[in-house]
């Protein structure tokens, strides 16, 4: 083992400590109004296709716009979340600035004309940008640069979802499966804390979900309680929403393989893409266009009717699992985060009315489980659980948050994130 000098200098502690806090101010600050913006533009857009559902057929056009912006102006930036990520592991080409205004943009359009998708990826590549820019320009080394990126995805996180504990640890577990990076937790942080303070000081307001379910504890863990029978459905639940996780990751990654090996004239892809959605739209429903977070239709299923007794349908789950791949692998901009909080939570919902579990708690363990199966990152998604939900469950969502991750696979949304320790001893 490497040992290290023993020495402890609590002056050295505080001059890092501020140094951090003097590079990490303005990522936040430039983060976190960023951020606010792009949500605000987000849910006016997303009213403005509610009131005009016409918008829908434009989605094709839409599609040809993005294709072309990337083309003639993104270069590497069309890579994503996957740029920052191998840009932190290894140092190359950098993180053009361009990244944020184009995904900030395609991501407002994708929303405007109903493609599904989220809202994470958008807002991690925007502080992935801000922050490698600011990080340049400060002239850092190689790893303090490495770290500024890692706070930019935290702010980002944390300020888009209102989780700053949970936005640290998912910039610290999404880079590598199996590893953390601890010299990078604090100024990770600092920067999801201040980023996720000043998006509010904007007048930023994150959605409210709420679990009200209190369990009737038959046994005691420390200063938290379970039941052995809702225990077992949650670790049920938690195989379900793994290979939920699973099947969306491979149909991701199908869509985009095949559809770029079929289809030569590349600006057709987001052509064909949008043109399957507005046909789905009419098949199925179009309650799994867009975010879908709310619906001001009582009847659609959102994320929050899936809290609700009878609030998602069996199938919803299955239906936003295609809206999404569909959208994301042709070619269209957003994040995959959103989505999967809307297919835990449907799943979540089903599989309450078939065991008799309590659906609001099951709705908030798919919620979270799902993304974390897809990401690979348990911790994070079990902090987000207790910062989203309460923390009088908790038990509970690291049992379907790691249940998941085990049943996920070894694959995950992002390609660039790497598989340090397999997840169970003696797999490669």
């Amino acid at each position: 083992m490497q040992k290290f000098r023993t020495s402890f200098h609590p002056f050295l502690v505080i001059i890092y400590l501020v140094k951090w806090t003097l590079w990490v101010l303005p990522v936040s600050l430039l983060t976190g109004s960023l951020v606010a913006l792009f949500l605000w533009l987000l849910e006016t857009v997303i009213e403005i296709r509610f009131h005009y559902n016409w918008l829908l057929y434009f989605l094709p056009l839409a599609g040809i716009v993005i294709h072309f912006l990337y083309r003639y102006s993104g270069k590497n930036a069309e890579a994503g979340n996957n740029l920052i990520i191998d840009e932190i592991h290894k140092p190359d080409t950098g993180v053009p600035l361009r990244m944020a205004p184009l995904v900030l943009f395609s991501t407002i359009i994708t929303h405007l004309f109903g493609g599904s998708a989220g809202r994470e990826g958008t807002a991690v590549q925007m502080g992935g940008s801000l922050s490698h820019f600011l990080g340049r320009h400060m002239h850092l080394s190689k790893e303090n640069l490495r770290i500024l990126l890692m706070t930019g995805i935290a702010g980002g996180f944390g300020a888009v979802f209102g989780t700053p504990v949970a936005g640290a640890i998912f910039a610290l577990e999404v880079l590598v499966v199996g590893k953390l990076k601890y010299n990078a937790l604090l100024p990770c942080l600092m920067a999801s804390i201040l980023s996720n303070i000043v998006c509010s000081a904007w007048g930023i307001h994150h959605t409210n979900y709420q679990i009200s379910f209190v369990s009737q504890h038959l046994l005691s863990l420390g200063s938290f309680g379970f039941n052995l029978l809702l225990m077992a459905k949650a670790i049920g639940a938690g195989i379900a929403f793994g290979l939920a996780a699973y099947l969306f990751v491979r149909l991701s990654h199908a869509i985009k393989r095949y559809s770029n090996q079929l289809i030569k004239v590349k600006w057709l892809i987001p052509v064909t893409g949008g043109l399957i959605i507005i046909v789905l739209s009419f098949l199925i429903s179009p309650d799994y266009l867009s975010l879908s977070v709310s619906n001001p239709d009582p009847g659609a299923v959102s994320i929050v009717t899936c809290f609700k007794d009878g609030g998602a349908k069996p199938f919803s789950w299955l239906w936003k699992i295609l809206f999404t791949t569909i959208t994301l692998g042709m070619g269209f901009k957003g994040g995959e985060v959103t989505p999967l909080f809307f297919i835990g939570a449907a799943l979540g919902n089903t599989i309450a009315m078939i065991t008799g579990a309590p659906v609001d708690l099951m709705a908030g363990l798919g919620f979270i489980a799902v993304f974390a199966g897809a990401t690979n990152t348990p911790l994070a998604c079990t902090i987000m659980g207790a910062e989203l939900f309460g923390a009088d469950n908790i038990v509970y969502y690291a049992i379907a948050c790691f249940t998941a991750y085990y049943f996920s696979g070894h694959t995950g949304i992002y390609g660039a994130q790497k598989n340090q320790i397999p997840k169970m001893p003696g797999r490669a």
